[in-house]
């Protein structure tokens, strides 16, 4: 009877065993359904781009530039350009071991017109104990309305006179002698020399006038050799093709669009709270404890969002195109050596052709970029989008981090550029082709109006 009342006993602990583990596994699979609460909760919003808010300045400021390299001859490092729109291209990937080798893929990219800046002087940098500090500046002989027109608050008031004390010192030989000595010190005691620059607002159909201005970090050779470069140049145009090249991986800095005041949901992209909760559901439920009483840094808020200083980096140049004026100029040169006739007016063949597309047109969509019109000068093509509304100024520098993955050193052959309107679902991609296939328009042949 013992032995039998052991093995009954046996056998109830092992079946109870078997009820618990298989109880255990039948609750955890279920617990992987239900609802429950997520433990892991990471804050929402990065700190490293407090305080959020609004901007100084309109224009993307270069808070450093590319290390020198005094092997390569005396070049800028940066340039500034405006955002004009969006569109698309088909190319061919040519990257090894990836699902896409030798396969077209379509990609958006960012039209940025770049009309030549002008140099109007140089800033001598020497090095102390505490950085950089300014050691001399050395402005040109003739600044033109829309760069004075930037030192003003407003124009039409104010006397015009800066800067004619400057140049008067270019008329005689007592001011000659003081700006060579300014480049001799500048020569002798500076470490970093940057040109004054700026932009062309009466290329573009703008309705600003004021130029936008920038100091641009000259590298490459001696501190003599970017004194006697940028003395050279002053007055003179300098085009975006001068600065970057096809293919080049570049930094992107600029202002973001502003969103105005809003919660805080929108603005640090917290969780909502449940249907049920009183008071709103778009906010954060604790914002503290009672002490220390006050509100930490690091609670999300409501407040500004966008019109923020940010800087992209590594954005790659697909094309940098002529302008209008540029493609004529070539256009008569290629003219002159084929011997044509005089009489006959040379035709640009179009920025936006490419080797598989010989269609004969230029980057503007049909219809202009929206908000923004005709790209009238020479523009560049940067992969994906970047920040900024349409007419916004964008800071273009030389990476500060060079890449070395083949990723990066891809050549980009383009195989179509979309130049079809972007008011709508565009079809044609000039407007000849429209209309080839619409035909004219009323307006076009001329028919006289009948008045009722």
């Amino acid at each position: 009877m013992l032995e039998i009342g052991l093995s009954i006993g046996r056998n109830f602990i092992l079946n109870c065993c078997v009820f618990v583990s298989e109880a255990r596994t039948y609750f955890w699979r279920v617990s992987r359904i239900m609802s429950h609460r997520k433990f892991s909760a990471p804050r929402h919003g990065s700190l490293g781009f407090t305080p959020k808010k609004r901007c100084r300045r309109i224009r993307g400021k270069c808070k450093a530039f590319p290390r020198d390299r005094r092997s390569l001859p005396p070049h800028l490092t940066a340039f500034m350009g405006y955002k004009a729109g969006m569109t698309h291209i088909v190319r061919e990937v040519d990257r090894p071991g990836s699902k896409v080798h030798k396969r077209e893929v379509v990609e958006p990219v960012t039209i940025m017109e770049c009309p030549p800046m002008v140099i109007v002087g140089m800033v001598g940098y020497a090095p102390t104990a505490k950085g950089l500090r300014t050691f001399k500046t050395v402005w040109a002989e003739h600044l033109t309305e829309e760069c004075r027109r930037r030192f003003y608050k407003d124009w039409c008031k104010s006397k015009k006179k800066a800067f004619t004390k400057a140049s008067r010192k270019w008329a005689d030989e007592a001011g000659l002698a003081l700006i060579n000595r300014d480049l001799k010190k500048i020569k002798k005691y500076c470490t970093v020399v940057r040109a004054i620059a700026h932009t062309q607002m009466r290329l573009m159909k703008h309705r600003q006038k004021k130029a936008h201005i920038m100091e641009i970090q000259v590298n490459g050779g001696t501190v003599s050799q970017k004194v006697d470069w940028i003395r050279q140049h002053f007055e003179k145009q300098i085009p975006v093709s001068n600065v970057f090249s096809q293919d080049e991986m570049i930094d992107v800095i600029g202002v973001t669009k502003g969103k105005g005041f809003k919660g805080v949901t929108s603005r640090w992209h917290t969780k909502k709270l449940p249907r049920k909760t009183h008071k709103g559901l778009r906010k954060v439920a604790c914002i503290g404890a009672w002490h220390p009483a006050r509100v930490a840094r690091s609670v999300a808020r409501a407040g500004q969002k966008g019109y923020f200083h940010r800087t992209e980096l590594n954005k790659k140049i697909y094309r940098i195109g002529l302008g209008l004026q540029a493609q004529l100029e070539v256009a008569k040169a290629e003219a002159a050596k084929d011997d044509r006739e005089k009489n006959v007016q040379p035709k640009p063949k179009g920025n936006a052709s490419t080797e598989f597309d010989l269609t004969a047109k230029n980057i503007t969509p049909i219809g202009g970029f929206p908000h923004y019109g005709e790209v009238r000068n020479d523009y560049v093509m940067i992969k994906g989008c970047c920040m900024g509304p349409r007419k916004r100024v964008i800071t273009l520098r030389k990476t500060l981090i060079p890449q070395v993955k083949p990723r990066s050193k891809e050549k980009i052959v383009l195989k179509f550029i979309d130049t079809s309107s972007k008011f709508g679902h565009g079809r044609f991609q000039t407007r000849a082709e429209k209309q080839a296939i619409m035909g004219p328009l009323k307006k076009s042949l001329g028919r006289p109006r009948v008045v009722a």
